[in-house]
């Protein structure tokens, strides 16, 4: 599992740093890339990487600004020109139906694949499978957006073929019955509770990105004992005043929420083109005396999130 930041600037793209976009790529856990925020341009920004729209099986967006929204529309058509058959599900708050409709209308685009629109009306649990869950909760922004906290299915322990070898259990068909937990009886006659002979069990991972917001309990909330977590950093921390006013938050709160929520990585996005050179590493630096596991992100960047250690 990685993730990709496509953009990371904040408002308006710059020489730079291209607007919001986040691709969470789990080709090996399920062949496939969930995109968060679509800002103007991802799709050039796309061309840039190895990310293939048509393994995008879903976009979840955290709220309507243009600056998270704006690519949607040209992306959603390129993905019908690049192989792209099965179909798209987007997420995101009541309004994202009708702006992407809309824009495909008036444009006269006709999709090869079939999209579904999930707009969020409660805020918890909204996507669940055999691998992922994924829940969101809403933030405090100038309008109405979400972060979102993708878990990860615990992994089942191993099989312990060594201790089944010193045992004489002859191998075959009956090491799946085992390692499904059964209790099998032996040709011989012993019996062998298969949950005897699995390891340990491995936690899955937890990914938490959040869109623009104040500080807010609900932040914590979803990076509670996050591997990592994706944070605005708008603002340095002499202008927390102003990051209230412009429902934003800054590099220290971010990091303060990251240190209450046991959080394992704090990444910082959503930049201002304000800050150029020494004065972006100043607001990782200021993260960092809050929270000393912390990173400022540039567009391109890959982090990988590696499994849990036992």
């Amino acid at each position: 599992m990685e993730i990709q930041f496509l953009g990371t600037g904040a408002g308006v793209p710059s020489k730079q740093r291209n607007v919001t976009s986040i691709a969470l790529k789990m080709l090996d856990e399920r062949n496939a890339i969930w995109l968060f925020d679509c800002g103007e341009g991802t799709q050039q920004q796309i061309l840039k990487t190895n990310v293939r729209p048509r393994k995008i099986e879903k976009i979840f967006i955290t709220h309507l600004h243009g600056d998270h929204i704006f690519g949607l529309p040209g992306l959603i058509s390129s993905r019908s020109f690049q192989g792209g058959e099965a179909p798209l599900e987007i997420y995101g708050p009541k309004g994202i139906r009708s702006f992407i409709l809309t824009s495909l209308k008036i444009s006269e685009t006709h999709l090869k694949y079939p999209l579904k629109f999930i707009e969020i009306e409660k805020p918890g649990l909204i996507f669940e499978d055999n691998g992922f869950k994924v829940y969101c909760e809403e933030l405090d922004h100038r309008i109405q957006c979400y972060g979102y906290r993708v878990e990860e299915a615990d992994f089942q322990g191993e099989l312990l073929v060594d201790k089944l070898k010193e045992l004489n259990v002859p191998a075959g068909p009956i090491y799946k019955k085992i390692k499904n937990g059964e209790v099998v009886e032996l040709s011989d006659g012993r019996v062998i509770n298969g949950k005897e002979f699995i390891g340990e069990s491995r936690k899955g991972r937890i990914v938490t990105i959040l869109g623009d917001t104040r500080l807010h309990p609900n932040s914590l909330k979803l990076a509670e004992n996050a591997d990592c977590l994706v944070h605005e950093s708008t603002f340095n921390r002499e202008e927390s005043k102003m990051a209230k006013s412009y429902y934003h938050s800054t590099s220290t709160q971010a990091a303060q929420i990251a240190k209450d929520g046991n959080v394992g990585l704090l990444l910082l996005t959503h930049i201002s083109a304000r800050y150029l050179g020494k004065a972006v590493y100043d607001l990782e630096d200021e993260a960092k005396t809050v929270f000393p596991s912390t990173k400022i992100v540039k567009d391109f960047d890959i982090i990988d999130i590696p499994m849990k250690k036992d």
